[in-house]
């Protein structure tokens, strides 16, 4: 059965309003997601443009086709606006309304109202611009690992370039010997097009917030909520994820840490922690990654051991924490830290087993004195058959029995 124009209007007005509304509801289970409510927002305001276009010839040329373009261009904007904020970025309220002012203005100038191509020009000319403004700002923020952000981007991109073709082959279908089949038939497809993509830009759009909700499920999954820094669970992944040969392993143990929170209390304690893991991350900077294993132990993985000299990088954080950690809000911690470091140049990275060996060099550093790094005299330690977090648990135990 063939759709006419009205019906496609009709049935795209009805979708827009289900379709927002269904943005609002996912907007409400929470309110901190701005970009949804923009989204349904945008939903319906375009909803409420195409009923005031289905009263063209009933109504003030002015309430269907001026008020009606502006509904459009502001639920466009509101799209852009989304995205924004989608990636934390500013909402930019003055840049949304320029369009609208834009087309208003124009809507005032006779030779602008008197011209069926001018109007289509500048209308789908602001159209474009919001679409492509809202495709670019989700490329932008491609370096989030959020899958959905993609299709996303060649939706608006080929929409507002739909809408940018309105003009050039209108003007075609005008020298067309069968126009009036042929504009019938174009617009048809417009119609069509607007309708098959807000249902699809909305389905998209919550496809991309779930995802963004999942990955920062995972993201909280495997870090450690004091510090900031990965947790175990976090270093095993990128155990589990590694393919590099050339690694080294640090192992860091905070010196006499019971006896700090015992003295000042934990929320010193805290802090110790989270002076720690700052100056670790300062310290290896892009060199490796620093995770909580545990308590008051950390590990860091050091990539290309061959180029980043691991004992040099934990000397660099065992005497930054030394200085950062001397007073600690007022109470002389004089804080200090045991380090262990074990290379690996035989394989791929087997953090569990090469944890083992860096636990019983960080041991050998409590016993002579602490506050100082203790270099593996093993050069390339081979993955443990088995017993491998049995045996770093009992070395563990063992090293803080005796801080």
């Amino acid at each position: 059965m063939d759709l006419d124009v009205n019906t496609l209007f009709l049935v795209t007005m009805h979708v827009e309003i289900m379709l927002g509304l269904l943005l609002f509801f996912a907007w409400a289970q929470n309110f901190s997601k701005k970009a949804l409510g923009c989204w349904g927002a945008a939903h319906i305001m375009r909803a409420a443009s195409i009923m005031l276009f289905g009263l063209t010839g009933s109504v003030e040329e002015w309430v269907s086709i001026d008020l009606a373009n502006a509904l459009l261009f502001g639920s466009f904007a509101l799209t852009w606006s989304g995205a924004r904020i989608f990636d934390r970025r500013s909402a930019e309220p003055v840049w949304c309304l320029t369009g609208i002012v834009i087309w208003l203005l124009a809507c005032r100038l006779p030779q602008f109202t008197a011209s069926t191509e001018l109007r289509v020009l500048i209308g789908s000319g602001i159209v474009t611009t919001y679409t492509w403004l809202a495709a670019y700002e989700f490329w932008r923020g491609r370096s989030e690992a959020l899958v959905s952000r993609w299709p996303a981007i060649f939706m608006l991109f080929a929409h507002g370039a739909l809408f940018l073709l309105r003009t050039p082959l209108g003007t075609l279908l005008h020298l067309s010997p069968a126009n009036q089949l042929s504009k019938s038939a174009w617009l048809e497809l417009l119609s069509m097009e607007g309708l098959l993509f807000t249902i699809s830009i909305a389905f998209i759009l919550l496809a991309m917030a779930k995802e963004r909700l999942e990955y920062s499920h995972r993201e909280a999954a495997r870090t450690d909520d004091l510090t900031g820094i990965v947790n175990r669970r976090g270093l095993l992944e990128l155990n589990a994820a590694s393919k590099q040969r050339s690694t080294a392993v640090i192992l860091f143990d905070l010196d006499h840490f019971k006896r700090i929170n015992d003295k000042y209390g934990h929320a010193v304690g805290d802090r110790a922690l989270k002076l720690f893991a700052d100056s670790a991350k300062l310290g290896l900077g892009s060199s490796g990654l620093v995770g909580r294993w545990g308590g008051d132990e950390f590990a860091a993985v050091i990539y290309d051991s061959a180029h980043n000299d691991p004992t040099a990088l934990a000397e660099r954080v065992r005497t930054a924490f030394e200085r950062n950690a001397a007073d600690i809000d007022g109470r002389p911690t004089n804080a200090t830290v045991s380090v262990g470091v074990v290379f690996c140049n035989a394989g791929p990275l087997d953090l569990p087993t090469l944890l083992v060996e860096a636990d019983r060099t960080l041991y050998r550093a409590k016993e002579r004195g602490r506050n100082r790094v203790e270099v593996s005299d093993q050069s390339a330690i081979q993955p443990d058959i088995g017993g491998v977090i049995t045996s770093l648990e009992a070395h563990r135990r063992k090293a803080a029995s005796a801080a």
